[in-house]
């Protein structure tokens, strides 16, 4: 383990940054791989409320939906030297070391948002929202789930040029849903919904965020869509 890894996994927030995180109102999008949280996201951007937690990565930019990344939109894009400076100043809210690279959201860059009297968005996987959700529970947890496994299949395929590069990439996207979604159902901070149709998922997402927790009968009939795609997924094996 190198020493990177190891500051990251012991890493804690200060508590003005916990302070910080409570006293900003957060939506937090996560879901599946290919579920639509990175659409629904954007187009939630598009309404003046609403600012993206613009995260801090080591690795090099790459091309988006055939765009290149662009610094301080897609990421702010930083070196590992800068990535131990901030660890060491404790100017992250939150970090994780992946595969050899580090990602991270600053205290500065939630302070602009809460600053600027928004309300911050973000996609994220289920362990960052469970970290958030641990320095304030008031933090909007929303989990996004395709209408059904033949539909979540056509959308995953259509990110592969092949089918073979969706075979070998698919053991691995299988055995992640499989964990996101058993934890989902676990907890009970999670609003989930279903995205089969996008102008509606929109605007579900932003009812909840503005309104809180008036979607009750909606969010049982999701997590049982997100049960039997558990159960798919567990059957395929």
């Amino acid at each position: 383990m190198s020493d990177l890894e190891r500051i990251i996994r012991q890493y804690q927030p200060t508590e003005a940054a916990v302070a910080l995180v409570r006293d900003t109102k957060i939506a937090l999008l996560a879901g599946i791989s290919g579920a639509g949280k990175d659409t629904i996201k954007k187009r939630l951007l598009l309404l003046p409320a609403f600012c993206d937690i613009v995260s801090h990565t080591t690795r090099p930019p790459r091309l988006n939906d055939s765009r290149p990344e662009v610094d301080g939109v897609d990421y702010h894009f930083i070196d590992l030297a800068t990535a131990d400076q901030m660890l060491q100043r404790h100017e992250f809210i939150e970090a994780k070391f992946v595969h050899g690279t580090v990602y991270g959201t600053s205290v500065a860059e939630l302070k602009a948002i809460h600053d600027d009297g928004r309300t911050a968005i973000t996609d994220i996987d289920v362990q960052g929202v469970a970290e958030y959700e641990a320095m304030s529970p008031d933090c909007i947890a929303i989990f996004i789930v395709p209408p059904d496994f033949k539909t979540w299949m056509t959308r995953l395929k259509s990110r592969y040029a092949t089918e073979a590069e969706f075979q070998a990439e698919w053991p691995k996207r299988r055995n992640s849903a499989i964990k996101e979604l058993a934890h989902v159902l676990e907890v009970s901070y999670y609003h989930v919904i279903i995205n089969d149709d996008l102008e509606r998922a929109v605007r579900v997402c932003r009812e909840i965020i503005e309104r809180g927790d008036v979607f009750v009968r909606q969010d049982d009939e999701a997590r049982l869509v997100a049960r039997d795609l558990l159960e798919v997924l567990q059957a395929e094996g």
